[in-house]
């Protein structure tokens, strides 16, 4: 696969990106914060469903329901695991990087 021309290093490329258009990036400037978050979200939903199937019995499955169900658990995991270490860059990059927003005030 090649990887696209960005015009900068702003987007970091998922794992799981099967084609070679890339749909899926991830944005290296967004805050450390949210990119955890998307990170949580998926590792979190691959939990779930682990938690889910080790209640359950495979005596009655098919094959290939098996197989898609490890496609979508790899999807989860693989993507999760890309945007902690996307957020751990973004954590170690200069704060001159990132410019906060002053004069917000919270209510």
């Amino acid at each position: 696969m090649t990887k696209p021309n960005f015009p900068t290093n702003r987007y970091r490329l998922l794992r799981t990106n099967f084609t070679d258009s890339h749909p899926l990036v991830i944005d290296t400037e967004a805050k450390a914060e949210d990119i955890q978050s998307a990170a949580h979200q998926r590792i979190r939903a691959a939990t779930d469903l682990l938690e889910t199937f080790s209640c359950l019995t495979f005596e009655h499955a098919d094959l290939k329901d098996i197989s898609h169900i490890i496609n979508a658990l790899y999807l989860l995991v693989q993507d999760g695991c890309d945007l902690l270490e996307a957020a751990q860059h973004v954590q170690l990059q200069p704060a001159t990087h990132h410019p906060t927003q002053t004069g917000q005030t919270y209510s």
